[in-house]
């Protein structure tokens, strides 16, 4: 061994023997105190701490939970509205929709969920024999069907089609009104959605400039809208409230009345009244 390292083991020893170490033990009474109260603080806060966690990991698995499920509710719902304008209109099983939609991850709960309450319920879901698919407002299969439904509205004087609701119903919108051309007609109502409304052309014909003159002649500014609906009405034609915008009511301020009104005053003495004299006009002569 290198005597170097021999001699530091030496000088290392002397300095450990010469050096003396006192250990410092605990009282008697101070060390029982504190195993008997150490326990309880600590079991009461592990406790404490325990509790809150699980609380707060139970309201946040309770909304985490509800958030998926309708997350998935809707991602079902916007498939399955895809695939019908896309012109795959066949119904499906609730395997095959988990299946196309990639939410194989779901748990029983939430599938039964799905199938019980969910999309039972659903405004824009039709179930069919354990199956389901998409439900439009308006099911229409091709640009025939589209242009029927349009001639109905028009002969029975309901107006137009909103466009939104026929993309929603017609398999290849788009395609199909570009098809019917000018046999359409399209309207900007002022939220820039588009109505659709049939154009009849058997009704396409010249006016008189003179029964146009008359026409324009009529004033209706005085004539309020409430007005024109009630006589609409009465004349067998309703009008387009459910497609048109919605109408904002205003609340009709009260006028505040012109002029001050007159102070009223009470009367006192009244059992006097045969007794006392009105001195506001002077001092009466003297009879």
């Amino acid at each position: 061994m290198d005597p170097a390292l021999l001699r530091e083991r030496e000088l290392f020893k002397k300095r450990a023997l010469s050096t003396p170490a006192v250990e410092k033990r605990p009282a008697a009474s101070d060390s029982g105190s504190h195993k008997k109260k150490k326990p309880k603080l600590d079991k009461e806060g592990s406790s404490g701490s325990k509790h809150s966690t699980e609380s707060s990991n139970g309201n946040i698995n309770i909304k985490a939970s509800s958030g998926y499920k309708f997350g998935c509710l809707a991602k079902i719902v916007n498939y399955m509205k895809t695939r019908h304008q896309n012109g795959d209109t066949h119904f499906l099983a609730l395997d095959e929709i988990l299946d196309e939609t990639k939410l194989l991850d779901i748990s029983m709960k939430q599938k039964h969920w799905l199938m019980t309450e969910a999309l039972v319920n659903n405004p824009k879901i039709e179930v069919r024999d354990g199956t389901y698919g998409f439900k439009p407002k308006y099911n229409l299969k091709d640009k025939k069907a589209l242009l029927r439904l349009l001639d109905k509205h028009d002969q029975l004087g309901l107006g137009g089609v909103l466009l939104d609701d026929v993309e929603e119903g017609l398999p290849n919108a788009a395609k199909a009104i570009k098809a019917l051309g000018d046999q359409i007609i399209f309207v900007t109502r002022p939220d820039k959605k588009k109505i659709l409304f049939y154009n009849d052309k058997h009704c396409q014909f010249t006016v008189d400039e003179e029964f146009q003159k008359l026409w324009r002649s009529v004033p209706v500014d005085s004539i309020d809208e409430e007005k024109i609906d009630e006589y609409l009405k009465k004349q067998g034609i309703s009008s387009m409230q459910e497609t048109g915008p919605k109408k904002v009511m205003t609340v009709q301020k009260k006028k505040k009345q012109s002029g001050q009104r007159k102070r009223q005053f009470k009367t006192h003495n009244n059992h006097l009244a045969g007794v006392l004299e009105d001195y506001s006009d002077g001092v009466p002569a003297k009879k």
